[in-house]
């Protein structure tokens, strides 16, 4: 079989690397000359939105699915006459605005923040006096890794965030007092089977993923199952096909969903040593036809990102436990370049060896 993806960054450099034992191919379009996919797929350089390219990837592919949601839905929907098209477009369109995906969760009885639509300023003043500070005003489309957003507190910092992002659609959203950020990374065949990973524990950092703790600690059954079934609600009115991640902001016994992402996640990544089958093969067998693998934790695991430097490979490879994923890409500023998982058979032994690992690399955002 002959997987076609849009995107060839290191998601789709995963997804490669799952599928290869599988005996299924993989072609990836993306616009950049050197791709970090392309050691392991091959290569159809073109924009997202150019029909020569998407036909050359229509004509490569059996199937086609995604690695990031800031895909044209229109280029989705192009695809999907031609070729099955994993997550559905309609995934897609939830997804890419966060008005519409706030309105799709309060459809689905999902909590989330306090949420308005901002058009213009006389919204962004009103949204202020009905929702009350602290807010977070965001872009509507294309924020991801704390990009196009702001966190106001204080009314000194009103005007400040409104020069930095007004004259585009915007969102604001009710500022939550959470007790800590989970993700639900869950999974959905073509025969409309789920079944969810262990709910993690993420900690962020100047707006990006910093940590991901898996099993999260003290998750209870009565959340678990919550989370789940909120999942569930997503992938069945989606008519959903592949992996699917929802983070949440835990409060007390209450998950309010902050986004959802129609594709595998950074924060799944701990699944490609600590659990049974990972997030990547799951979406391969999922988006294919396949039937799922098995999606229970081995042990407990913790997943470092690599961002904005290379660490000393020796040095970290010499902690037992540790495993390190480099994407292939060159160091920039803000950039994921890899990322580090340690396993280990207990939450106490893990914590040790993240401990050690802390001590040797400076995982600092940079």
């Amino acid at each position: 079989m002959r997987l076609g993806i849009l995107g060839g960054g290191q998601l789709a450099r995963m997804m490669a690397l799952a599928a290869h034992p599988l005996g299924i191919t993989c072609a990836v379009l993306d616009p950049s000359a050197d791709p970090c996919a392309r050691p392991v797929a091959s290569v159809i350089r073109g924009e997202f939105d150019d029909l020569q390219s998407l036909y050359e990837l229509a004509r490569a592919s059996d199937v086609i699915t995604y690695e990031f949601e800031n895909v044209p839905v229109e280029s989705a929907r192009w695809l999907a006459e031609r070729v099955p098209v994993f997550p559905p477009p309609d995934a897609l369109e939830v997804s890419q605005d966060r008005i519409v995906e706030k309105d799709f969760f309060a459809k689905l009885g999902i909590p989330t923040p306090a949420f308005a639509d901002v058009l213009s300023r006389d919204d962004f003043d009103r949204a202020l006096r009905g929702i009350g500070l602290p807010v977070v005003l965001k872009t509507r489309r294309f924020g991801y890794d704390g990009k196009g957003q702001c966190v106001i507190r204080t009314e000194d910092q009103i005007e400040p965030a409104w020069t930095q992002l007004g004259g585009r659609p915007l969102i604001v959203e009710g500022f939550v007092e959470f007790d800590r950020e989970l993700s639900s990374i869950a999974v959905r065949s073509q025969k409309g089977e789920c079944r969810y990973y262990p709910l993690v524990e993420n900690e962020h950092r100047d707006g990006m993923l910093y940590r991901s703790l898996a099993p999260a600690a003290n998750t209870g059954e009565e959340l678990t199952e919550r989370a789940c079934e909120f999942a569930e609600r997503v992938l069945n009115e989606l008519n959903y096909v592949g992996v699917l991640a929802i983070e949440w902001f835990q409060d007390g016994p209450r998950l309010i969903a902050n986004e959802m992402a129609p594709r595998v996640h950074n924060s799944g990544h701990w699944t490609l040593e600590g659990a049974a089958c990972s997030q990547f093969e799951n979406h391969v067998r999922a988006v294919c036809g396949l039937p799922l693998g098995s999606t229970s934790a081995i042990g407990h695991s913790a997943m470092f990102n690599l961002i904005g430097h290379r660490p000393g490979f020796d040095t970290i490879l010499q902690i037992p436990g540790t495993h390190l994923h480099w994407y292939g890409k060159e160091t920039k500023p803000r950039r994921k370049v890899g990322h580090i998982t340690v396993a280990a058979t207990s939450a106490d032994e893990r914590d040790h060896l993240a401990a050690e690992l802390l001590l040797r690399h400076d995982f600092t955002i940079r």
